[in-house]
């Protein structure tokens, strides 16, 4: 079987969304904030601050994925609905600085699993099924490099290999117990290994929110950038996962590489 020439611009978009800019280059294109070296205005042991707040941002959306989310059938993902309720809250904890980062991630991470989850819907996935539901959660992990990474760790698919015996295991748990028991060590070990990726999003984050000038208006901003770049992550990613479903993942990974 070949992929005929539309599914490939199809893959050429996704791959093009997927292996592009990170937020950390977003913010600088935006902002002229340099991160690397803005990451001395953040407090000390501010990592394991942004850590804790990464994990527990995941767990609640993870919580709400389960119990809240439909599944209607393909229909359009209403992107700037969702990307509105994250500018607004970015207002909010702008006007506080990173102090409102605990406060403020879990509430922006949840709206984004909404917005990612009507992007999986709109390309064709069952959000009932718990596999789904979880490479909702995934998406999370793409575009972020962790410092133990190399070039070769980073892209798209070394991402989703990484993680595909956390997913396996957890959507198997999921998919036996019908919910999510607090603590079960499935759970802790998906949500931990996304966190860690999740997390280098987050404290670029807050690198930017720790500039005192940008206040409110640069809160927004921020997480403007921030959901527009978890969305292109989605959007790529369950492109890539629609073209599997109907062209098979090896076939899909080779044309993937060639491009």
């Amino acid at each position: 079987m070949e992929i005929p020439a539309q599914a490939l611009e199809q893959l050429r978009y996704a791959k093009s969304l997927l292996e592009n800019p990170s937020l950390a280059a977003r913010i600088v294109n935006f902002f002229g904030l340099p991160v690397e070296k803005a990451f001395k205005l953040l407090p000390a042991r501010w990592s394991d601050a942004v850590t804790r707040a990464a994990q527990t941002a995941l767990a609640t959306a993870l919580h709400v994925a389960l119990a809240t989310l439909a599944d209607r059938g393909p229909r359009p993902s209403f992107d700037v609905l969702h990307t509105v309720v994250v500018t607004a809250t970015g207002a909010a904890g702008g006007a506080f600085g990173l102090a409102a980062l605990p406060f403020e991630l879990p509430v922006s991470t949840t709206v984004m699993l909404r917005s990612i989850a009507a992007i999986a819907r709109s390309e064709g996935e069952r959000i009932k099924l718990p596999e789904v539901r979880l490479a909702c959660l995934e998406v999370f992990a793409l575009g972020g490099r962790t410092r133990s990474d190399d070039a070769a760790e980073v892209g798209y698919f070394a991402v989703r290999a990484a993680l595909a015996r956390a997913v396996s295991e957890a959507a198997e748990y999921i998919a036996e117990r019908g919910f999510v028991q607090e603590g079960a060590p499935v759970i802790v070990r998906f949500i931990t290994q996304v966190a860690s990726r999740f997390g280098v999003a987050v404290s670029e984050k807050a690198v930017a929110q720790a500039v005192p000038i940008l206040g409110a208006a640069g809160g927004a901003v921020i997480n403007l950038l921030f959901i527009d770049h978890f969305q292109d992550m989605a959007r790529g990613h369950f492109i890539v996962r629609r073209l599997e479903r109907t062209f098979g993942a090896e076939l899909v990974r080779a044309a993937y590489d060639r491009i």
